[in-house]
């Protein structure tokens, strides 16, 4: 019966969230739901265990979705983020419109924006490019999604997204880790999406579809604009002042947090206190570099605050109240799908999957079960904190039993979160298709396909791995 409480929980908020209910709201009802027969009960599942996870989500990753939605505020209303998009699709031009949309989309996304607002920055870009080579709108999204939601996220070393942040207050690794496999995953993503969406295009186009109904209205040349290469300042900005801070290869010569830092706040008996600090250092390097990369951004738009009417002030504001909704989403899949596997009734499960790390290694087991809970809670960040939640100490023990270094399992674990992270109920696949003006029924099969593929990516990345030794 407890199993069952499990299931219908999980069905339930895929289902709500599918058609739009706000996680937030729903989450802990559908928590509330699989502790119905269990022997927590209803009231302490919420408010001990549902309420603890989601403050617990909330405290480590907060000011990383703070400064950088103002970090992606600023880059956006001061026209750098479109300065850069502009100059990456005008290089490539409309013949090689996929390529271009894809690498503006990883230009920005690997720069430090936010994910969504990558999507509303590059969509008009992507549009006009895909109207002038007469692709098929219905593209669009999966090559926006491909841009946005996978190499750049989670495999490129070093990016300041959330997913890669998250395996390193569990492993104590930094953004860098696991370079090797970063950047074979980041050319088997490439080759998957280039191969892929080009025969798509060439198949429709061949068979008489083109873009379709124009409906955008065609914009305008803003002379606003800061030069592009101003705006990859503060974008490199971010890159290096993070590599410097977090100090990923242990130069003698570079920075190095005080260890002991934490140390004096011991005597207030702080319940979330990080146990080292090398568990948040990552965390504090990239806030640190999103603070100084926002002042840069600033500074550099100023002349767009200034004549085109956007205030400052406001703009940062609003990246700030935006950072609350957006934390608090993730924070609330990660508490739901914190109960579901602290229930007696998902022990089973997870006892399967402790097994296939016995049996077929810690690396496989955490691929297949952050692939689970993504495809649970519809979110890549909130399957991947679940998931480490419940098991990574194990996987940490295991891979030091084995010999695999922690910095192989924060990478492929990372490049594991987007397996099959855009199941219907996705609500960064629901905001994307409201972007693009398209709905499932339109664009989602190539979706899915991608989907398919991205699955076995961490899989290869194991193989190469065993093949060559390099993570």
């Amino acid at each position: 019966m407890e199993t069952f409480c499990i299931a219908l929980a999980i069905i339930g908020l895929m289902m709500f969230a599918y058609r739009g209910w706000s996680i937030i709201l729903i989450a802990p009802f559908f928590a509330i739901i699989a502790a119905l027969v269990s022997e927590f009960g209803i009231m302490p599942t919420y408010s001990e265990l549902y309420m603890t996870r989601l403050a617990e989500y909330t405290k480590t990753y907060y000011p990383v979705f703070l400064f950088g939605a103002v970090f992606a505020r600023l880059m956006e209303k001061g026209g750098l983020a479109s300065a850069i998009a502009g100059k990456i699709i005008s290089i490539l031009g409309e013949t090689r419109a996929v390529l271009a949309v894809i690498l503006g989309c990883a230009a920005l996304t690997y720069g430090g924006l936010s994910v969504f607002v990558v999507a509303f920055v590059m969509y008009p870009f992507g549009a006009e490019i895909f109207r002038k080579a007469n692709i098929p709108k219905k593209l669009l999204p999966a090559t926006l999604w491909m841009g946005i939601f996978s190499f750049a996220m989670v495999a490129m070393p070093g990016t300041p997204q959330i997913q890669n942040i998250i395996p390193s207050s569990y492993f104590g690794t930094s953004t860098w880790a696991g370079v090797g496999l970063g950047i074979f995953a980041t050319i088997v993503f490439m080759a998957m999406s280039m191969g892929w969406l080009t025969f798509r295009a060439k198949k429709l186009q061949e068979a008489g579809e083109g873009y379709g109904e124009v409906s955008e209205k065609k914009q305008r040349k803003d002379r606003l604009l800061p030069d592009w290469k101003l705006a990859l300042v503060p974008l490199l900005m971010v890159i290096v002042i993070n590599v410097i801070l977090s100090n990923p290869f242990h130069w003698e010569w570079g920075f190095h947090w005080d260890e002991a830092s934490l140390e004096k706040f011991s005597p207030l008996h702080l319940s979330l206190l990080a146990a080292s600090v090398g568990k948040i250092q990552a965390i504090w390097s990239i806030s640190v570099a999103l603070i100084l990369s926002s002042i840069a951004a600033a500074y550099i738009g100023r002349r767009k605050f200034m004549r085109g009417g956007e205030n400052i002030l406001s703009t940062i504001n609003y990246g700030a109240v935006s950072s609350c909704a957006a934390v608090l989403n993730v924070a609330s899949g990660f508490a739901f799908g914190s109960v579901m596997v602290s229930m007696p009734g998902f022990l089973p499960i997870k006892e399967i999957l402790i097994g296939i790390g016995d049996s077929a290694g810690p690396l496989v087991s955490a691929v297949i079960t952050t692939n689970i809970m993504g495809g649970i809670t519809g979110s890549a960040s909130g399957g991947l904190t679940i998931a480490l939640s419940m098991l990574g100490e194990t996987w940490s023990q295991m891979a030091a039993a084995q010999g695999i270094p922690l910095e192989a399992l924060h990478r492929i674990i990372a490049i594991a979160s987007i397996g099959i992270d855009p199941v219907p109920h996705c609500g960064a696949l629901v905001t994307l298709l409201a972007i693009c003006g398209l709905t499932h029924k339109e664009a989602y099969y190539d979706i899915i396909v991608l989907m398919g593929l991205k699955f076995f990516v961490p899989f290869l990345c194991i193989l190469f791995y065993m093949l060559t030794g390099i993570a």
